[in-house]
């Protein structure tokens, strides 16, 4: 078992949902968001962890994904997700992310207060570019993600998810998913990519 009350990741990150682009929840030029485009969210989101551990226990070059769904009309907006680790992740490597990714690390990780159901964690096979303009997720075979364009915006755009101290690049993209109760394929839909670092 890693020592989770110790831990630090950064890398890059790469989100989309079935929202219209620019997100209306991101912040623009740093004014508070709102509610979803069409009163429900749908979202695949991803993590590259470049360097990072807890305790002793090395998370370096480990890929994460989280794909989820909530109601703006539900009380809280909770979240049902399912959470997705690197398949080449050890056992220790595993119960680390799976504990940091549900917020039982604590830390700056935030958005995890908005979870309320676990769907599963489970290891997939994972392939992430971040690359400029060429963002892409796959999930095994039944989830991806994929930037289709960049939008034009003067200014500032962030989200909450890496934090608002990462402002990063609205995206015009496409996402589909097939697995349990999640099931959608929307095109043309928004993105955003930057960078972010939690730690405990």
């Amino acid at each position: 078992m890693s020592d989770i009350s110790r831990y630090r990741i950064e890398g890059s990150y790469y989100e989309a949902c079935n929202c219209d682009a620019i997100c209306p929840c991101r912040r623009q030029n740093g004014m508070e968001g709102g509610l979803s485009t069409y009163g429900n969210c749908d979202f695949i989101l991803s993590w590259a962890i470049l360097k990072g551990h807890a305790g002793e226990t090395d998370l370096s070059n480990l890929d994460v994904c989280m794909a989820g769904t909530y109601d703006d009309a539900e009380d809280g907006s909770p979240w049902s997700v399912f959470i997705y680790v690197d398949e080449a992740a050890s056992d220790a490597q595993m119960d680390a992310l799976g504990k940091i990714f549900q917020g039982h690390a604590g830390g700056n990780i935030l958005f995890t207060g908005n979870i309320s159901k676990v769907l599963s964690i489970k290891r997939a096979r994972i392939s992430l570019d971040h690359s400029k303009g060429r963002e892409t997720i796959a999930i095994g075979g039944i989830g991806s993600v994929r930037v289709e364009d960049y939008v034009d915006f003067d200014g500032t755009v962030s989200c909450g998810i890496p934090g608002h101290d990462h402002p990063g690049k609205e995206s015009v993209s496409s996402l589909h998913i097939k697995d349990g109760p999640l099931e959608w394929d929307y095109k043309e839909r928004c993105g955003f990519s930057t960078d972010f670092a939690y730690w405990s």
